[in-house]
């Protein structure tokens, strides 16, 4: 008997869209949707193999922030402003590893243990899953009093799943659901504006 489509098994990358894709549900019609950019993307069965990717991020803005694909994982590429840089040195009271030392292999390369987490000051690279359970945390670059956020907030991003929140450089808040900081992706740049996802070593 032959096997049907509901019964094949769910490959890993898959697997991880649905869980991120079922919790980010929970955010609500208000919740803006991040365009995916697709120049200079492989095929996608080189993507699913795991290829490195290219961005062009030359018409990224201070504040603004894109997602790609990179393993079946989204990954997040943000300009951060002179701000919201300010604003890390000022939550690091707060976070549970703020110096990234945590698992470094895992979640920090050597070249991100800093306290921007990259390799330019300004552009944030990460993998945008929840530590937590796989869940894709929001967007919340607004600072002050918002609803699930402190009052005293710089800016962010929230799990709105079991609500772990990490500050602009991707690093966890303490007592939070989250165990570890959000994953900073192997990654080079190519020239001023493109990034080279899976990939930090030249060849």
């Amino acid at each position: 008997m032959s096997s049907t489509p509901e019964n094949q098994p769910v490959d890993s990358s898959k697997r991880t869209w649905l869980i991120a894709s079922s919790c980010a549900g929970v955010v609500g019609a208000g919740a803006v949707a991040v365009p995916f950019v697709s120049s200079f993307s492989p095929s996608e069965r080189a993507k699913a193999a795991g290829a490195a990717v290219q961005v062009d991020i030359s018409a990224l803005q201070p504040g603004e922030r894109i997602t790609v694909e990179w393993r079946g994982k989204p990954v997040w590429i943000m300009k951060r402003t002179p701000e919201q840089l300010k604003s890390l040195a000022a939550v690091e009271p707060e976070l549970a590893d703020p110096k990234s030392e945590r698992n470094p292999a895992e979640f920090t390369p050597e070249y991100a243990i800093n306290q921007t987490r990259s390799r330019k000051p300004e552009i944030l690279v990460a993998i945008g899953i929840c530590t937590h359970l796989g869940c894709s945390p929001v967007d919340k670059f607004q600072p002050g009093a918002q609803p699930s956020l402190p009052d005293n907030w710089k800016g962010g991003f929230l799990c709105p799943c079991h609500g772990s929140t990490f500050d602009l450089a991707g690093r966890v808040f303490k007592n939070k659901p989250a165990p570890d900081n959000l994953p900073v992706p192997p990654h080079m740049y190519l020239s001023d504006t493109v990034l080279l996802i899976g990939e930090d070593k030249p060849a």
